[in-house]
This record gives structure tokens, sequence and C-alpha cells, in this order.
């Protein structure tokens, strides 16, 4: 058991060892009496007019640690087990040699602890590994060839995480994130994300560690099939006994599903299939860019020059009618990318490197999206909804370009002309029009609103030439892979339906600890000692 102390302030320069000190005095405990102690996680806190560093601190192997909490009574100290990742192999004979679908975070972890259990998973992703999926995105935002709807910034090694932030912030409360930020570092992440309060890695290093731990996958005995696409999944009585690929049938009485947000192809012929579906709220909006350098000044004031400070990032949210407007994914010194995974449609998302160094900050600003608001009654509904926007914005500008207006002139109803101070970063080129035209009118309601409030909040936030650059429709799956509470379908017995696809995970982090989660499930059921 490990005592947590968090909320320890300190000034920006002041040591780190410093707050451990103040964990002791807050705890009235010598250091003496711990085995050990050390910085949990550290934030910077600029609300107050002054830059502080705020840290939790762990102590562990104090005597009679829950008794001390309880007496201390205070809402900043807490215990919790320390629990690290051992999973008890099962009994049951398991034959065929375990099936992960989808190669994203939920995947790549799901796959690496049963290759570290010693089951020799078979993977099979749609797109391409690292190396060729780099060059189908760098070649389509080049504009240089047609889109590869197999392997872009959707699909392909990695997931549509890779091409993010690799922002690994998450709301679950679950003691495996922390080995998830281990497994990490491991693999080359850098030590500092098991500190941050909100740790990234960038896309720069997220690839490198992604094609790391796929070797550490093979190095174990397991396999991985590079452009190979799940067209069925068959049972006999209820129960797996195969799916079928776009390169022949694979046995298997075991398989995770962790097929990513935008595999719609795959959503229907599941359905078709007979896989139990059902229709999911999700948000749609826009990306809007600031100068970094502002966001920065508005958020540090002018300590941004005095001290060394990251890049500013914010998290902001407004509700009004029932709805709510919010950012999400906000990338600091980074750029609008290019997301689109069906032809003739256009799609954005956001994405930055380590050093975060560019010259603006970009955010989703999304509106949630009930399932009441889509016209197809089918659980596919928000998927077509989904897929109407990304077509009206490619018919908007007439290609694979994206709708940009300015703030200001997205607050007037004017199409805008131009852009300003700010530049869009946008790879394949925007057009200047009314960005509101490919998207459904409460859903322009909502970010006008959003936008003022926001600009009450952060300064210069809602100034005229922020940029605007739409749709921004991936934020979620729009669907749930129903499964019950031992993770199983409740349709076909040895499915998994895992990670960010299946509904039940939302961004690297969660989608990870799903991927554990589900692996868990086999290795704690079946033994690997009957896998050829």
């Amino acid at each position: 058991m490990s005592i947590y102390i968090s909320g320890i302030r300190q000034n920006f320069s002041e040591l780190e060892e410093m707050a451990i000190d103040k964990a002791f005095k807050k705890c009235g405990i010598l250091p003496k009496d711990a085995k050990n102690s050390y910085i949990y996680r550290v934030s910077i806190d600029a609300r107050r007019g002054k830059i502080s560093k705020v840290y939790t601190v762990v102590i562990d192997g104090v005597e009679n640690d829950e008794k001390l909490v309880k007496k201390i009574n205070d809402l900043t100290i807490r215990y919790r087990e320390q629990k690290k990742l051992f999973i008890k192999t099962g009994k049951q004979k398991l034959y065929e040699r375990p099936v992960i679908i989808g190669f994203g975070p939920c995947g790549i972890f799901a796959a690496y602890i049963l290759a570290k259990y010693g089951y020799k998973p078979i993977v099979i992703e749609r797109g391409q590994s690292i190396e060729e999926r780099d060059k189908a995105v760098d070649r389509f935002s080049k504009n240089i060839c047609k889109l590869d709807e197999n392997s872009n910034i959707q699909f392909g090694e990695g997931g549509a995480g890779t091409y993010s932030d690799g922002k690994l912030t998450t709301r679950i409360n679950d003691s495996l994130c922390d080995e998830v930020l281990k497994i990490l570092v491991k693999f080359g992440a850098p030590n500092e994300i098991c500190k941050k309060a909100k740790p990234h890695i960038g896309t720069d290093i997220l690839k490198n560690v992604v094609k790391r731990i796929r070797k550490e996958i093979l190095r174990l005995g397991g396999n991985i099939y590079f452009e190979t696409k799940l067209t069925e999944i068959k049972n006999n009585d209820g129960n797996l006994c195969s799916i079928n690929t776009t390169k022949g049938e694979i046995f298997c009485t075991q398989a995770i599903l962790a097929i990513g947000h935008s595999a719609r192809d795959t959503f229907e012929n599941i359905y078709k299939n007979g896989v139990f579906l059902q229709p999911k709220p999700f948000s749609v909006g826009v990306r809007i860019e600031h100068l970094q350098e502002n966001i920065n000044f508005a958020l540090y004031g002018k300590n941004a020059e005095k001290i060394e400070l990251p890049p500013a990032e914010y998290n902001i949210s407004h509700r009004h009618n029932s709805r709510a407007c919010y950012s999400f994914c906000m990338c600091p010194g980074g750029i609008v990318v290019s997301a689109q995974s069906e032809e003739n449609t256009v799609v954005t998302n956001g994405m930055s490197f380590h050093a975060r160094n560019g010259l603006n900050a970009n955010s989703a600003l999304a509106v949630s999206v009930d399932v009441s608001d889509f016209e197809n009654n089918t659980p596919l509904g928000g998927v077509d909804f989904q897929r109407k926007i990304e077509k009206a914005a490619f018919n908007l500008t007439g290609s694979y370009k994206a709708p940009c207006q300015k703030v200001g002139d997205f607050l007037k109803d004017i199409k805008s002309k131009n852009c300003g101070i700010v530049k869009p970063t946008y790879p394949i080129g925007v057009e200047y029009t009314e960005v509101g035209k490919c998207l459904p009118d409460f859903v322009v309601e909502q970010l006008k609103v959003g936008i003022n409030a926001f600009g009450k909040k952060i300064k210069g936030f809602d100034a005229e030439d922020a940029l605007l650059t739409a749709p921004e429709t991936r934020t979620s799956s729009p669907v749930r892979i129903l499964r019950r509470d031992d993770f199983y379908s409740i349709h076909i017995n040895g499915l998994i339906p895992a990670g960010e696809g299946a509904g039940y995970a939302g961004g690297i982090m969660s989608s990870a600890v799903d991927g554990i989660r589900a692996a868990s499930c086999i290795i704690e059921k079946y033994s690997p000692d009957f896998i050829k």
C-alpha cells in the first residue's frame, strides 16, 4: 500500500526534492520511517497570476499506513495499493492461437501482453506498417496520389493515435495506467511521461515506440499480417470458430476485436454477421487555430517571457441548451492534418511532435451529438451522420481541401476571403468559405455560443483572425459493440470487442488499458501450453 499526497504547491524554480520533504511533513512522518518516496505527478498551475508547480508525491512502506491516512483525515492524502501487472494463467486447453483484429493502441497492448505470457498471438491489420504507412500519408498530404482507404491517418500500424500528439491523458482511474506508461518508456518513450500530469509523447517519437513493440511481439513468437482486413466473423452455435479476411480464413476460438473508431465497413460487415451493435453519442465540430505565443500569453501572462515554460495548453467547456461545446485533443505547437479514410470526404484532426514547437496551437471545438440526432434509426445511424458532414465538406470545396473561415467572419456569418496573422496548417490546402455550410445548424449555433464563452475565459480565444478548419468528426466511435461484464460479446462466445472502436475507450491510454484487460480475459482462462 502507498500513501499519495497531492496538491503540494511550489514556486516554479524550487527543487522537486522540496516537494517530497513537504509531503513527509504534511503526513507527520520522517523519511526514515518509509522505504521509498518519489514524485508521482507534476503539473503547472497559472490560474492565480503566479506560475506554480503542483506535485503529487508517493510514500511507500510506512507501517500502518492505512490507519495513518484515516487518522490524518485530509482529502489530499489517500492510500492506494500499488498493483503490478501479474496475470495468473488458466488451465483450459487452447489449441488455436488467439487473434487480434486491429493494431492500434488496444490491439498493440493486447498483443504484447499475450505474447509476453507465451500465447503467440496472430494480429491482422488492414493498414500498412509504420514505414509504408508514413509514405502513404505523406503522398496523400502532398496531393501526390489518391487516398488509400486502408492505410492513412486512421488505419495502419499504431492506429489513429500514432498521428496525433501522442497524448496520454485519461479520465479513467485505473492502476493499469501506470503499467501502460512503464511499457511505453521501456520501448523508447521519454521517462518524463511517468511524472507529468498531462503526459504526451509526440507523433515523431511514438512511431518508433510502436515499431519497437512490434519487433518484441514478433520476437516472442507472435505474427503480424499487415494489409489484411477482416471480412467476416464466423461462429458455430454462438461460439467463435474462425474469421475470414482479405487474405484467407484464420481458425480461432478466441479473438479480440480492436478495430478503431473509423472502421465503418467493418462495423457494417459484423452487423450483417449478427454481432450486436448499438448507436452511441459522440461529438463533431471544427479545428480552431491560434498563434501559440498568444495562447501562451493568455494563460501564462507576462511570466511566459520570464520563465522557460512548456507551450501552454487549455481544456475548456461550456453548456448551452442541454448540449456541450468543448475543446478536445488540444495540440500545442501543432498542425491540423487530413484524417479522412473514405474517398471524396474531408476530415480534420490535430497532431504535434514531441517538441511542440510549431507556430500554431490547434484544438478541436466539438459539440455533443445524441443518438436522437441521427436520421438513420439503425445501429449505424452515427456513421451516416458523420459521413454526411464529411461529404458536405468535400462538396463545399470540390476537393480534399478543407473548408476554412476566420472566427470573426464565422461569428458574423460572412464568407472568409483570406486569412490574417494565423496561417492555416492543413497540408493539402484550404478553401476560404463558410464552414457552417457543412455542419448541422445546431452544431453551428453551439460553436458560436461556445467561442463567445471561451473568449471570456481565455483572452483572445475569439480573436477575429483565429482560424476554423472543418470538419472534425472522428472524436469517438459512433457505435458500441455490446459485450458482457466478462468482456465477451453478448452474441459470440470467444469474441472480445475492445478499445475505442468497440465504444469502451477514448484515447491511447484507456484503449491500451482495455487491450490489457481483454488479453487478461484469455490468459486467466486458458493455458498457453497447448498452443503450437
